[in-house]
Formats: C-alpha cells, sequence, structure tokens
C-alpha cells in the first residue's frame, strides 16, 4: 500500500509533474479539476503516492459536501468527467494505489465516501476487495490504422450517412469560442426534447468547461453548417497525451435527415489522427457508438463508504434525480415554445427568421 502525500494545488510544478507521466489523461490537468470546482462547489485535491521515500506517481480528486458529508470523488457521477484516478510510473501498482486511497480520504481527509473510476484498473484488480463498483462501458477507437481502415470499420450506414452529409452540402468547422456554449446548448435542449427530458447540466457549465479548456488548447470545438450556413450540429472533444475524447455532442432535429452528427466524429477523428493522437475515446455507452467501428471499453466505478448507511442514501439521491429528470421533462414538454434556428458567425449570431415547434 502507497503512502499519500498531500501537496499544494496551487503550485503549478506539482501539476505539471503528475501531467508528465504518459498515462496522465485531460480529466486530471489542473484545468479540469478547475473546471469541475467551480461547477461542483469542490476543492481540488492532488497527492503524491510514496513508495518509503520515492514518489512513483500522483492521484487527483475533489472534495464535495453532499447533505452535510464530505465525499472524495475521482470523479463522482454528474460531473461530465471520465477517468481521473492516479498516474503512475510503469511498474507501479494500481491495486495499491488504490488500497493507499481509502485510508488516506477516511484517516486524513475526514471522508466518508469515495468514488473513483481509473482507466487503466480492471474488475479482475477488484477481485477479493471490499468495494463497490458498477462497470462503465464506452468504446474507443484506434487512431493508429490509415483513414481507409478507419472509415472501413464503420458500419455500412454509417459510412452512407458520412457521405450523405458531404453529398448535401454539410461542412464541418474548428468553431472559436465566443457564442458556442449558447449554440450548443440550444441544440442540446433538442437532443433531449425529443427523449421528453431536460439536460443533465446547465449552460454554465458548458461555458465553465469552454473558459478553462479552450485557451490551454485541450478542448477542440467543432460545428456543423449546412448549405445556407445554418449551425446544424455542434461537439465538444477534449484531448491529451495521445487521447481526444467525445465530451458532448447536440443537433437540431429537423436537420438529422443531412447526417452532420456521423460528419462531426469522422471530421473529430481525422482531426486527432493528424494532431498525432493514437485513440479516440467515445466516453460513456450508447448503442449508437458504436457505428463507429470501435472497440468496447468496460472500466470500473469503484465506490466505498465508511458507514453502512451511506451506500442505500446514495442510491435513493441517484433514483430522486432521475425521477425529478422525468418530471422536468414533462413539464418542458407541456409548456415548449416555438424556437429558432441561428446562422453564428465569427462575428455574432443573427436569426434566420425560421420557426419550428420543439
Amino acid at each position: 500500500m502507497y503512502r499519500y502525500e498531500q501537496v499544494d494545488v496551487g503550485d503549478e510544478r506539482w501539476w505539471s509533474e503528475a501531467r508528465s507521466y504518459r498515462d496522465s489523461t485531460v480529466f486530471q490537468t489542473r484545468a479540469w479539476i478547475t473546471f469541475v470546482a467551480t461547477t461542483q462547489c469542490g476543492t481540488p485535491v492532488l497527492a503524491a503516492l510514496k513508495d518509503g521515500e520515492r514518489t512513483v506517481g500522483y492521484f487527483a480528486g475533489l472534495i464535495v459536501k453532499k447533505f452535510g458529508i464530505r465525499i472524495l470523488g475521482s470523479p463522482c457521477p454528474g460531473w461530465s468527467t471520465d477517468y481521473m484516478g492516479f498516474v503512475l510510473e510503469p511498474g507501479a501498482s494500481r491495486t495499491a494505489a488504490l488500497r493507499g486511497l481509502f485510508a488516506f480520504a477516511f484517516d486524513q481527509l475526514g471522508c466518508v465516501h469515495v468514488e473513483v473510476m481509473d482507466r487503466h484498473l480492471t474488475q479482475e484488480d477488484l477481485l477479493g476487495s471490499d468495494v463497490e463498483y458498477r462497470v462503465y462501458h464506452g468504446f474507443a477507437v484506434d487512431l493508429n490504422q490509415d483513414e481507409a481502415a478507419l472509415f472501413g470499420n464503420f458500419t455500412s450506414a454509417c459510412r452512407r450517412c458520412v457521405r450523405k452529409a458531404d453529398k448535401e452540402g454539410v461542412v464541418v468547422e474548428v468553431a472559436q469560442a465566443a457564442g458556442f456554449a449558447e449554440d450548443y446548448f440550444d441544440q442540446l435542449w433538442d437532443v433531449f426534447a425529443k427523449q421528453g427530458l431536460v439536460p443533465t447540466y446547465r449552460l454554465d457549465r458548458v461555458k465553465q468547461l469552454i473558459a478553462h479548456l479552450h485557451p490551454t488548447g485541450q478542448a477542440l470545438l467543432l460545428r456543423a453548417r449546412d448549405r445556407n450556413g445554418r449551425s446544424i450540429a455542434t461537439g465538444i472533444f477534449p484531448f491529451l497525451n495521445g487521447t481526444m475524447y467525445f465530451w458532448g455532442g447536440a443537433s437540431w432535429r429537423e436537420f438529422h435527415s443531412l447526417r452532420p452528427n456521423q460528419a462531426l466524429h469522422w471530421f473529430a477523428m481525422r482531426y486527432a489522427k493528424a494532431h498525432d493522437a493514437h485513440t479516440y475515446d467515445m466516453g460513456g455507452g450508447g448503442e449508437y457508438k458504436r457505428q463507429y467501428g470501435g472497440q468496447e471499453i468496460h472500466v470500473p466505478w469503484i465506490r466505498k463508504s465508511k458507514y453502512g448507511w451511506i451506500e442505500p442514501a446514495r442510491d435513493f439521491a441517484q433514483s430522486a434525480y432521475k425521477l425529478r429528470q422525468r418530471v422536468l421533462g414533462r413539464i418542458q414538454h407541456a409548456v415548449a415554445l416555438p424556437r429558432r434556428v441561428f446562422h453564428t458567425s465569427s462575428v455574432g449570431s443573427r436569426c434566420l427568421d425560421e420557426c419550428a415547434q420543439s
């Protein structure tokens, strides 16, 4: 079991050291941790993992308070964040890091619940342990193949969609930050409205992500336009250390026949490949992601509580949240107003005076 030594999160030196490990993800960077701290009212935690006096890696996470109890997340559900956990030198033990984490959280930080998802921990690593976990399913595309092989791995239906988007004049562009959050969020409302729901986060979260990540060069913003210049789909793709991630995508329903979503993903893959990325991680589950030819991945999202009553309380809170989303979705659908599709450009937005009922 490794010993945890908390370091000063205000000292850039420690973040640079953690980022230098080849297994570090964009979700463990100072920019991303600050984004989560801002949107979740959390306190960042960075700790060096010690084997004797030698540093073998780092742990990154945040402490949040829910109903008066301290929770250490790396990450927690609802943070719009994928893999955090540990960055370790080759040969270091992730199971030893995990065992030390619980002692650090409960004894040193005063937390009573821990959640952690590390990309390199497996279900087999947890055999015989006393933790709970659920499996986070996703898809990852190997970008080391040439473009012809990548495209050939798409389903035939997906390839037809990409070709149709091109034939219909859909153009994907790298977008600027100004006005992008609003454009994306308007389309996201439409995505959720189709399912009778409301978005699981607010516009401010998108604004904060862009404000913290885009200036660092660690977030790609993409916009798809139709032949008339209308913004019909958007996507957000963080990246670091050879891996690009799909954080979120949105589009207007009435333009789905133009297949802008498939065009966005194909553009993102080629962009990532051109910028020396080796992996396109499409994030959490969703059967629609299978069409892009990625390999299935299964990562345990681990949790452990200091007291037995916390686990059922956690389950109740998650069930209550899901019920709230369904109720808000029905209310929103009942009072839905006509909306407008906007033409967006680098100098702002102007309405095309096209109204459609959501």
